[in-house]
């Protein structure tokens, strides 16, 4: 009897999902998040895109919207020629609805192209300043790793 009361409070444990504070999520008042990409250190990217897939399975589909600007070192990221894996990454990401910004700022200063990103990266002047807008829009700011 103990070892089936046992599993028992071990299955309810592991199929529990997070408890959302109110107002909870919905399509209409979905959690916002903005993650700044500034590193140009691969390990670090991969831990940041990972703690995005972990976000994207805690939340109902439609229910979260994750925006990520790319500035600095960290917009080398997002280029067609950097990392095919992380690239892959990316893109997969992309099709759950994930928003990738990047600085032009950092691009004129590289003499980089829009068109040496991946498609469907968006692009504003200052990438730190959209982080700020993106904050006083309600966004929450994630410091992934």
């Amino acid at each position: 009897m103990k070892k089936i009361l046992l599993v028992l409070l071990l299955s309810i444990f592991c199929f529990a999902r997070t408890e959302f504070s109110e107002p909870k999520p919905t399509f209409d008042n979905p959690r916002k998040v903005v993650y700044s990409l500034h590193t140009g250190d691969i390990k670090k990217i991969n831990s940041i895109l990972g703690s995005m897939y972990n976000i994207l399975k805690e939340y109902p589909a439609e229910s979260l919207k994750i925006v990520v600007v790319a500035y600095g070192k960290g917009l080398r990221t997002l280029r067609k020629d950097f990392d095919k894996a992380t690239l892959l990454r990316i893109k997969s990401l992309m099709q759950y609805d994930v928003e990738f910004i990047g600085c032009k700022n950092t691009m004129d200063s590289m003499h980089w192209k829009e068109e040496d990103f991946l498609d469907d990266v968006d692009f504003v002047q200052a990438g730190i300043a959209e982080v700020i807008e993106r904050k006083v829009d309600g966004y929450i700011g994630i410091n992934a790793y």
